[in-house]
């Protein structure tokens, strides 16, 4: 269990750690910015969190990303490699900690929140990675979360696809685990947020 507060970063004026998409690649950039309050819609500056969902630690990495777009809302997953627990980006607060309870309501999934409303989702109960339902069903239900994505502002291509690869510590140049933040190129965490 975990709440809001949880959730909640605190920045001291000095350049934090950001995570930069790279359109259309699995790999990001280590960037830092001088960051006051986030999310910052004009810099396309959001937080994302990595929830534990193994192992009952209770532990939440978070951190920023910028380069998906959005304006409103969170999107959430169970499917983060290589550790696949639950990973979210979101606009606010109240958002993340709505897409990652209906992750969990699901036992695993995908999903959209938009004003702390689920408004897609896709459960994946088989360990948090794949469905029991029909082929048709699933495609369905994928397209509706990716449409939903749009609606919320969502600007790139496969927005869950490059979700589930910024869990990836393995693949340069900044990742976001449970632990916190991992500075691919020097194997070391980073600015872990307390």
């Amino acid at each position: 269990p975990f709440g809001m507060d949880d959730l909640k970063i605190e920045f001291d004026g000095q350049e934090t750690p950001i995570i930069e998409l790279v359109p259309g690649q699995i790999i990001t950039r280590y960037r830092k910015e001088i960051v006051t309050e986030v999310p910052d819609l004009a810099r396309d500056i959001l937080k994302i969190v990595v929830v534990e969902r193994h192992h009952d630690t209770g532990n939440i990495g978070k951190g920023l990303v910028k380069g998906f777009g959005m304006t409103r809302g969170a999107l959430a997953s169970s499917v983060a490699h290589d550790s696949h627990n639950i990973i979210c980006v979101g606009v606010s607060d109240e958002d993340i900690y709505a897409a990652v309870q209906e992750v969990i309501r699901m036992g695993g999934g995908l999903a959209v929140v938009d004003q702390g409303q689920t408004v897609a989702s896709l459960a994946l109960p088989i360990a948090g990675l794949m469905s029991d339902r029909p082929l048709d069903e699933v495609v369905t239900s994928f397209e509706k979360l990716e449409s939903c994505a749009r609606d919320i502002g969502v600007k790139i291509s496969e927005p869950f696809a490059a979700l589930s690869f910024l869990a990836l510590p393995v693949i340069p140049e900044l990742k976001l685990t449970d632990l916190g933040l991992v500075d691919v190129g020097a194997f070391k965490f980073i600015g872990k947020q307390e």
